[in-house]
Protein backbone atom coordinates (compact mmCIF):
# COMPACT_ATOMS: atom_id res chain seq x y z
CA UNK A 1 0.00 0.00 0.00
CA UNK A 2 1.34 3.39 -0.58
CA UNK A 3 -0.23 6.63 0.15
CA UNK A 4 0.07 10.14 -1.55
CA UNK A 5 1.74 13.46 0.22
CA UNK A 6 -2.24 14.95 1.00
CA UNK A 7 -3.44 11.47 2.82
CA UNK A 8 0.70 11.32 4.59
CA UNK A 9 -0.26 14.72 5.80
CA UNK A 10 -3.72 13.82 6.80
CA UNK A 11 -2.72 10.85 8.51
CA UNK A 12 0.16 12.49 10.84
CA UNK A 13 -0.54 16.46 11.31
CA UNK A 14 2.21 17.02 9.29
CA UNK A 15 1.58 19.59 6.96
CA UNK A 16 2.52 18.54 3.03
CA UNK A 17 4.74 21.48 3.15
CA UNK A 18 6.82 19.95 5.97
CA UNK A 19 6.69 16.90 4.29
CA UNK A 20 8.47 18.16 1.54
CA UNK A 21 11.02 20.25 3.34
CA UNK A 22 11.86 16.42 4.90
CA UNK A 23 12.51 15.05 1.74
CA UNK A 24 14.76 18.55 0.97
CA UNK A 25 16.96 18.11 3.56
CA UNK A 26 17.24 14.14 3.02
CA UNK A 27 15.10 13.47 6.49
CA UNK A 28 12.14 11.63 4.67
CA UNK A 29 12.69 10.99 0.96
CA UNK A 30 9.11 9.62 -0.60
CA UNK A 31 9.18 5.57 -1.19
CA UNK A 32 8.83 7.27 -4.93
CA UNK A 33 8.09 9.61 -6.85
CA UNK A 34 5.95 9.66 -9.83
CA UNK A 35 6.58 11.10 -13.39
CA UNK A 36 3.92 13.78 -12.67
CA UNK A 37 5.92 14.78 -9.78
CA UNK A 38 4.20 13.17 -7.22
CA UNK A 39 5.26 11.51 -3.92
CA UNK A 40 4.30 8.63 -2.50
CA UNK A 41 4.88 6.81 0.72
CA UNK A 42 5.05 3.38 1.68
CA UNK A 43 5.17 1.76 5.21
CA UNK A 44 9.16 2.16 5.26
CA UNK A 45 8.78 5.86 5.06
CA UNK A 46 5.65 5.86 7.25
CA UNK A 47 8.04 4.26 9.84
CA UNK A 48 10.38 6.33 9.53
CA UNK A 49 8.42 9.45 10.02
CA UNK A 50 6.85 8.16 13.49
CA UNK A 51 10.57 7.97 14.83
CA UNK A 52 10.43 11.66 13.31
CA UNK A 53 8.02 12.37 15.38
CA UNK A 54 8.96 10.58 18.76
CA UNK A 55 12.30 12.45 18.33
CA UNK A 56 10.73 15.87 17.44
CA UNK A 57 8.57 15.59 20.35
CA UNK A 58 11.68 14.83 22.69
CA UNK A 59 12.72 18.20 21.32
CA UNK A 60 15.32 17.14 19.30
CA UNK A 61 16.32 19.20 16.32
CA UNK A 62 16.01 18.06 12.63
CA UNK A 63 19.80 17.80 12.22
CA UNK A 64 20.37 15.98 15.15
CA UNK A 65 17.24 13.47 13.80
CA UNK A 66 19.02 13.30 10.23
CA UNK A 67 21.89 12.18 11.95
CA UNK A 68 20.53 9.71 14.09
CA UNK A 69 18.59 8.17 11.92
CA UNK A 70 21.14 8.70 8.66
CA UNK A 71 23.80 6.43 11.21
CA UNK A 72 21.01 4.26 12.05
CA UNK A 73 22.57 5.51 15.86
CA UNK A 74 21.28 4.16 19.25
CA UNK A 75 18.03 6.21 19.86
CA UNK A 76 18.43 5.17 23.49
CA UNK A 77 22.02 6.70 23.88
CA UNK A 78 20.79 9.96 21.73
CA UNK A 79 18.74 10.30 24.27
CA UNK A 80 20.60 10.32 27.19
CA UNK A 81 22.78 12.93 25.38
CA UNK A 82 19.71 14.85 25.05
CA UNK A 83 18.68 14.78 28.35
CA UNK A 84 22.13 15.71 29.73
CA UNK A 85 21.44 18.70 27.82
CA UNK A 86 18.17 19.48 28.93
CA UNK A 87 19.48 18.75 32.61
CA UNK A 88 21.87 21.41 32.15
CA UNK A 89 19.55 23.98 30.39
CA UNK A 90 17.39 23.46 33.40
CA UNK A 91 19.41 24.02 36.23
CA UNK A 92 21.05 27.08 34.15
CA UNK A 93 17.08 28.42 33.95
CA UNK A 94 16.68 27.41 37.79
CA UNK A 95 19.69 29.95 38.91
CA UNK A 96 18.34 32.81 36.42
CA UNK A 97 14.83 32.02 37.94
CA UNK A 98 16.22 31.95 41.31
CA UNK A 99 18.05 35.24 40.46
CA UNK A 100 14.73 37.17 39.12
CA UNK A 101 12.91 36.03 42.27
CA UNK A 102 16.16 37.13 44.77
CA UNK A 103 15.61 41.09 42.70
CA UNK A 104 12.23 40.88 43.12
CA UNK A 105 12.47 40.70 46.84
CA UNK A 106 15.34 42.75 46.88
CA UNK A 107 13.03 45.23 44.98
CA UNK A 108 10.19 45.39 47.39
CA UNK A 109 12.11 45.55 50.32
CA UNK A 110 13.91 48.25 49.30
CA UNK A 111 10.56 49.68 48.32
CA UNK A 112 10.39 53.84 50.10
CA UNK A 113 6.80 54.25 51.32
CA UNK A 114 7.37 57.62 52.54
CA UNK A 115 9.83 59.60 51.04
CA UNK A 116 9.68 62.34 52.97
CA UNK A 117 10.46 60.64 56.05
CA UNK A 118 13.24 58.49 53.98
CA UNK A 119 15.00 61.62 52.75
CA UNK A 120 15.03 63.35 56.45
CA UNK A 121 16.67 60.07 58.09
CA UNK A 122 19.02 60.10 54.72
CA UNK A 123 20.09 63.76 55.48
CA UNK A 124 20.92 62.22 59.71
CA UNK A 125 22.70 59.34 58.38
CA UNK A 126 24.92 61.30 55.92
CA UNK A 127 25.64 63.53 59.03
CA UNK A 128 26.43 60.50 61.09
CA UNK A 129 28.28 58.86 58.25
CA UNK A 130 30.42 61.92 57.66
CA UNK A 131 31.49 62.25 61.41
CA UNK A 132 32.87 58.72 61.17
CA UNK A 133 34.26 58.89 58.09
CA UNK A 134 36.32 61.73 59.94
CA UNK A 135 37.20 59.54 62.76
CA UNK A 136 38.45 57.55 60.54
CA UNK A 137 40.05 58.83 57.32
CA UNK A 138 40.50 62.75 58.11
CA UNK A 139 40.73 65.11 55.86
CA UNK A 140 40.67 62.44 53.27
CA UNK A 141 38.01 61.42 54.72
CA UNK A 142 35.97 64.26 54.50
CA UNK A 143 36.92 65.01 50.54
CA UNK A 144 35.53 61.45 49.91
CA UNK A 145 32.64 62.09 51.67
CA UNK A 146 31.78 65.58 50.30
CA UNK A 147 32.72 63.79 46.40
CA UNK A 148 30.15 61.13 47.01
CA UNK A 149 27.32 63.65 47.99
CA UNK A 150 28.05 65.65 45.10
CA UNK A 151 27.57 62.45 42.97
CA UNK A 152 24.41 61.86 44.45
CA UNK A 153 22.79 65.23 43.78
CA UNK A 154 19.60 64.92 41.95
CA UNK A 155 18.94 61.03 43.05
CA UNK A 156 15.10 60.08 43.01
CA UNK A 157 13.22 57.80 45.64
CA UNK A 158 13.50 55.02 42.63
CA UNK A 159 17.44 55.39 42.68
CA UNK A 160 17.58 54.77 45.81
CA UNK A 161 15.44 51.87 45.27
CA UNK A 162 17.55 50.46 42.97
CA UNK A 163 20.64 51.23 44.79
CA UNK A 164 19.77 49.44 47.80
CA UNK A 165 18.61 46.53 45.66
CA UNK A 166 21.53 46.28 43.82
CA UNK A 167 23.50 46.72 47.37
CA UNK A 168 21.67 44.03 48.72
CA UNK A 169 22.32 41.45 46.12
CA UNK A 170 26.20 42.22 45.86
CA UNK A 171 26.15 41.55 49.46
CA UNK A 172 24.48 38.59 48.97
CA UNK A 173 26.81 37.55 46.44
CA UNK A 174 29.73 38.77 49.23
CA UNK A 175 28.32 36.35 51.67
CA UNK A 176 28.44 33.34 49.62
CA UNK A 177 31.98 33.63 48.59
CA UNK A 178 32.94 34.07 52.25
CA UNK A 179 31.54 31.39 53.43
CA UNK A 180 33.78 29.21 51.00
CA UNK A 181 36.53 30.97 50.59
CA UNK A 182 39.32 32.75 52.40
CA UNK A 183 39.95 36.52 52.13
CA UNK A 184 43.35 36.08 50.60
CA UNK A 185 41.93 33.94 47.86
CA UNK A 186 41.51 34.33 44.33
CA UNK A 187 38.16 33.88 43.90
CA UNK A 188 37.50 36.37 47.04
CA UNK A 189 39.34 38.93 45.29
CA UNK A 190 37.76 38.63 42.34
CA UNK A 191 34.20 38.87 44.61
CA UNK A 192 35.59 41.75 46.75
CA UNK A 193 36.40 43.35 42.90
CA UNK A 194 32.44 43.92 41.90
CA UNK A 195 32.20 45.76 45.62
CA UNK A 196 35.17 47.71 44.27
CA UNK A 197 34.00 48.88 41.59
CA UNK A 198 30.24 49.63 43.19
CA UNK A 199 32.42 52.23 45.03
CA UNK A 200 34.47 53.66 42.69
CA UNK A 201 30.93 55.00 40.84
CA UNK A 202 30.89 57.80 44.36
CA UNK A 203 34.53 57.58 45.66
CA UNK A 204 37.84 56.98 44.03
CA UNK A 205 39.57 55.70 46.98
CA UNK A 206 43.23 55.00 47.40
CA UNK A 207 44.43 51.64 48.32
CA UNK A 208 45.06 52.59 51.78
CA UNK A 209 41.72 53.76 52.17
CA UNK A 210 40.15 51.47 50.72
CA UNK A 211 42.07 48.62 52.88
CA UNK A 212 41.03 50.94 55.86
CA UNK A 213 37.57 50.75 54.90
CA UNK A 214 36.99 47.54 55.38
CA UNK A 215 37.18 48.45 59.42
CA UNK A 216 34.12 50.08 59.30
CA UNK A 217 32.00 46.71 58.80
CA UNK A 218 32.65 46.44 62.02
CA UNK A 219 33.35 49.78 63.76
CA UNK A 220 29.91 51.73 62.04
CA UNK A 221 26.40 50.42 63.21
CA UNK A 222 25.03 51.56 59.52
CA UNK A 223 27.92 49.75 57.65
CA UNK A 224 27.72 46.50 60.20
CA UNK A 225 23.30 46.47 59.56
CA UNK A 226 24.04 46.47 55.86
CA UNK A 227 26.26 43.42 55.70
CA UNK A 228 24.76 41.31 58.40
CA UNK A 229 21.66 41.17 56.78
CA UNK A 230 23.77 38.98 54.08
CA UNK A 231 25.39 36.86 56.87
CA UNK A 232 26.34 37.70 60.41
CA UNK A 233 30.40 36.17 60.01
CA UNK A 234 30.05 38.82 56.49
CA UNK A 235 31.10 42.01 58.47
CA UNK A 236 34.52 40.17 59.93
CA UNK A 237 35.28 38.46 56.68
CA UNK A 238 35.00 41.83 54.45
CA UNK A 239 37.18 43.22 57.37
CA UNK A 240 39.82 41.32 55.94
CA UNK A 241 38.98 40.89 52.68
CA UNK A 242 39.26 44.69 51.27
CA UNK A 243 42.60 45.29 53.20
CA UNK A 244 43.71 41.98 51.16
CA UNK A 245 42.18 43.24 48.06
CA UNK A 246 43.99 46.60 48.28
CA UNK A 247 47.44 44.40 49.01
CA UNK A 248 47.32 42.71 46.22
CA UNK A 249 45.02 44.67 43.27
CA UNK A 250 45.43 47.94 43.90
CA UNK A 251 49.03 48.19 45.73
Amino acid sequence: MRFSITQVAKLSGVSARMLRHYDAIGLLPPGSVAANGYRWYGRAELLRLHRILVLRRLGLGLTRITEILSEQADEATALRGHLAELTDERRRLDRIIATVEETIADLDGARIPDPERFFAALREDRAAIRNSLEESFGDAGLAAFDAAGAAQEGLTTADYEHAAAQGAALFRRLAEVSRKTAPEEPEALDAVAEHYASLRAYWQPTPEAYAALGQLYLTDPRQRAMAEQADPDLPAWLAAALPAYARHRLG
